[in-house]
């Protein structure tokens, strides 16, 4: 891919700031998109400001973009997202829109509006999923329906657009070391004081394994850097793939993902500590 513009989502912290950091040392023209005014360290360009929780700041910030590639937009990595996570029973409708609208809507809405430059342009575009988007835990059912679209959205538009010269890559990340576990941990802390009594009793046992796994999952998670190394290969390689699996624990969970439902179940229940079905369910 010729040295040009690439637009980088979610790029204050993590995977997104650690893309944007090596690409800029690339030679690239790297823009971070950012929710607040941030500055990250040269040779990253200026932020644009950015938010995907909020429709309206989208299209503003993406015709900023486009006015200062001047034309030379040759890469997309559609990197922001947080996670949403509880017992489904608990979690309002409105906390499902609010998963999509930042992890699928806000960068579908993006590459649309870049798609014509890109085209253009013969460039490329990275879609940060996660094994969440194969392999889907209790309790983060929003987080692991997204990324199920993200992966599924992919797989349509690596196809639709390989032939006209765009090639899409999806990344499929493990536990990966980026402030996304404290984060993730406030907000599932926020939904459960949320829950009424009943459900806190109901779900409080099942709740536990799933946090001990995320916490020996978080003590193990490899760095950032480490996925920003897989997005280079992606955007630059002559021969790039349609999707990376990043990190051990990521091809591991991808070969339960595909067990027969009641092995894939068995082995969810162990890895989670989860209780088995109940006898009237049976």
């Amino acid at each position: 891919m010729e040295r040009g513009t690439i637009f980088v989502t979610g790029a204050s912290t993590g995977i997104g700031r650690a893309t944007a950091e090596r690409m800029a040392r690339a030679g690239y023209d790297v823009i971070p998109g950012l929710r607040r005014p941030d500055a990250l360290p040269e040779p990253v360009k200026a932020a644009v400001t950015i938010d995907l929780a909020d429709p309206a700041s989208i299209g503003p910030a993406c015709a900023e973009v486009l006015d200062r590639a001047g034309g030379r937009l040759v890469g997309l990595v559609n990197n922001a997202g947080y996670t949403v996570s509880g017992p489904c029973e608990a979690l309002e409708v409105e906390d499902w829109r609010q998963q999509f609208e930042v992890n699928f809507f806000g960068h579908l809405a993006i590459t649309k509006a870049f798609l014509p430059t890109l085209l253009a342009n013969h460039g490329r575009i990275v879609n940060i999923g996660s094994i969440g988007g194969r392999f889907s835990a209790p309790f983060i059912a929003p987080y692991s329906a997204s990324k199920f679209a993200v992966r599924a959205w992919s797989d349509a538009m690596r196809l639709e657009l390989a032939p006209h010269g765009v090639h899409v890559a999806l990344i499929e990340p493990g536990a990966i070391a980026t402030p996304l576990w404290g984060k993730g941990n406030e907000l599932a802390d926020e939904q459960l004081e949320k829950m009424t009594p009943e459900q806190k009793e109901r779900y409080a046992k099942q709740i536990e394994g799933p946090r001990k796994a995320a916490r020996m999952a978080e003590k193990h998670a490899i760095p950032a850097d480490k996925c920003a190394q897989v997005i280079e290969h992606a955007l630059t390689a002559k021969r790039p793939k349609g999707r990376y699996l990043v990190g051990v624990d990521a091809r591991l969970q991808a070969g339960i993902s595909i067990l027969p439902t009641r092995g894939l179940d068995r082995v969810s229940r162990l890895l989670l500590g989860q209780p088995r079905a109940s006898r009237q369910q049976r």
